[in-house]
């Protein structure tokens, strides 16, 4: 973990957005948005997920501690690892399929993604499905990033500092020295999630999607 206790998210821009988008959405610190849903995980709903609220938790430049360092396989077979994002940011989503909201925002992601172009690396981690079932959905949404199969969870455990066990989606923000510089927990908000990629950006600022 970081050195120092995450910052909890303050840029106006941000917060304009997310209250535009979802809200008034909670802006609590790391340990109490764990603490929710470590409830949720104890809860007899079945819905299979534990949804967020779509907390955003920002990460200063000397909080970020250490790269993140990770190991997983494509569904392709390809290795990926934390060190083959560095160079550029990039966005690491957590996902599976009967994710009710994983679909809904996985047009988003895909936007994001077509709008960043080769500036920006996308990964997805997908906890539950076989091969058929992810590259279907990739094919519904048109997701064309890759994502690791981790159905045994290696790759949580690797970034279970940052992402609560269970908690699907939870989208990462690594800066381009493969720090995490940001987490949502839950449902991005697309102008929420790239004004945190812009952020770490070399020199700040997307192209077209600037606000």
């Amino acid at each position: 973990m970081p050195a120092s206790t995450p910052r909890r998210l303050t840029r106006r821009g941000l917060f304009v957005a997310a209250t535009a988008a979802v809200g008034a959405v909670a802006l609590s610190a790391c340990s109490s948005d764990d603490s929710g849903l470590a409830e949720q995980a104890d809860s007899a709903d079945g819905k299979g997920y534990i949804s967020g609220d779509g907390t955003v938790t920002e990460y200063r430049e000397d909080e970020r501690g250490e790269p993140v360092v990770f190991s997983g396989k494509l569904f392709t077979g390809e290795e990926v690892t934390g060190e083959s994002l560095r160079g550029a940011p990039a966005v690491v989503n957590f996902w599976y399929a009967g994710c009710a909201p994983c679909r809904a925002e996985a047009p988003h992601l895909r936007a994001l993604h077509d709008e960043f172009g080769d500036g920006v690396g996308f990964l997805g981690v997908n906890l539950r499905d076989e091969r058929g079932t992810a590259e279907a959905f990739e094919r519904n949404f048109g997701i064309d990033y890759p994502s690791i199969e981790d159905r045994a969870g290696g790759v949580l455990m690797d970034l279970s500092n940052f992402v609560p066990a269970q908690a699907v989606p939870t989208t990462l923000v690594l800066d381009p020295e493969g720090r995490v510089s940001a987490r949502v927990l839950g449902q991005i908000d697309e102008s929420v999630l790239r004004t945190l990629i812009d952020d770490v950006l070399p020199g700040g600022g997307s192209g077209s999607g600037d606000e």
